[in-house]
């Protein structure tokens, strides 16, 4: 029932703010400060528009896309995003699957709560494994070897934390890994029992990279020490494809390009880092023209439809990732919902191209 009032975004987000401790929500919904960055990014979002044509045959359309230089059934993939499972248990197996069936890339967060060599396997080779520099490195270079020698192809670096953002919804409600349990967050899950009783069934999310023998991960450590050589220490280990996510600034794409790094992705890490960040898609012109048509530029940030998605390919982005609205949806129907949304994406894309007077995403 909940899988099928799903009809947009929107449905979902409401249906997952039902089901879900308010505490869970207000961790996967909010913002950075006051949020006025996510609000100043969607606006922006809303202020993009499309070119319609007519009189065009596009009864057959085709939505996939090219990532590196293979297919892909859609010109969008999936965000990594940390402690997936707790929208609903097993979601990071969901989306694994998802991406295995839609031949789209799946980033698996550093901070995933299955860990990386299971969702390799579950993903068909579709996984990118997503890394965020901690402490003096130490760990995260580990973490890059672990991924390399499973056979991971691309590498995604998180670069917009260097310090984790103050998130007040977090904060208010003490959101921690793992729960720290008082009577606020007892009374919170008491209040929601279908999640509480199924995540008391199938067990607490924790972060699975991490229960493998020496390998720690502190999720308040300063991030701050990452510089140009740790990406070039990066660039000489990693023999695959190189992301860099988290960019904004068009200067700071040109010197990526020229350290060697495939492909950057234009982030505002969802407008969970800094209120005051300007809106990706303002950036992302600017960013495609400074680096030219033959790099890679990749999207997120406050993508709520298949338009949406247009928009970020119409203003320079060779592909885009969809993340909170997957787990609203997967909070609100587990597979089911998923598999909603990922259907309402397609159609909301579709029937856009078809106004477009375009039979391709590319034109």
């Amino acid at each position: 029932m909940s899988a099928s009032a799903i009809h947009c975004a929107d449905d979902a987000r409401r249906l997952a703010r039902r089901r879900l401790p308010w505490m869970v929500f207000d961790y996967i919904d909010g913002a950075a400060g006051a949020e006025t960055g996510r609000i100043r990014n969607r606006s922006a979002l809303d202020d993009v528009t499309l070119p319609t044509r007519i009189l065009r045959d596009v009864s057959q359309r085709d939505l996939s896309g090219r990532l590196f230089g293979k297919r892909t059934g859609r010109p969008f993939g999936i965000a990594p995003m940390g402690m997936c499972n707790l929208s609903c248990p097993g979601a990071d197996i969901m989306l694994a699957k998802l991406a295995a069936r839609e031949s789209v890339p799946h980033g698996v967060s550093t901070v995933a709560s299955t860990d990386m060599e299971t969702l390799w396997d579950v993903s068909q080779g579709h996984a990118w494994f997503q890394l965020y520099f901690s402490g003096d490195g130490t760990g995260s270079f580990k973490l890059a070897e672990r991924a390399r020698d499973i056979g991971y192809e691309v590498l995604v670096l998180t670069v917009d934390v260097p310090e984790v953002g103050r998130r007040p919804r977090e904060l208010r409600h003490g959101f921690k890994m793992p729960f720290r349990m008082g009577p606020k967050q007892v009374f919170d899950f008491a209040m929601h029992p279908r999640w509480s009783l199924s995540t008391l069934v199938h067990g607490r999310p924790e972060m699975a990279n991490f229960r493998a023998d020496g390998f720690e991960f502190d999720r308040t450590e300063s991030r701050a020490k990452a510089d140009w050589s740790t990406l070039s220490r990066l660039r000489d280990l990693w023999p695959g494809k190189l992301v860099v996510k988290g960019v904004l600034n068009a200067e700071d794409a040109v010197a990526l390009r020229d350290a060697g790094v495939d492909a950057v992705q234009v982030s505002s890490h969802g407008s969970r880092q800094m209120d005051a960040a300007p809106a990706p898609i303002t950036a992302l012109p600017l960013i495609r023209s400074a680096v030219g048509p033959d790099m890679s530029v990749f999207y997120d940030s406050g993508l709520r439809s298949g338009e949406d998605a247009l928009k970020a390919l119409e203003n320079g982005a060779d592909f885009v990732f969809f993340g909170r609205i997957l787990q609203y949806a997967l909070a609100a129907g587990g597979a089911n919902g998923l598999d909603r949304i990922w259907a309402v994406l397609s159609e909301e894309m579709s029937i856009a191209m078809a106004q477009m007077g375009r039979t391709s995403v590319s034109g």
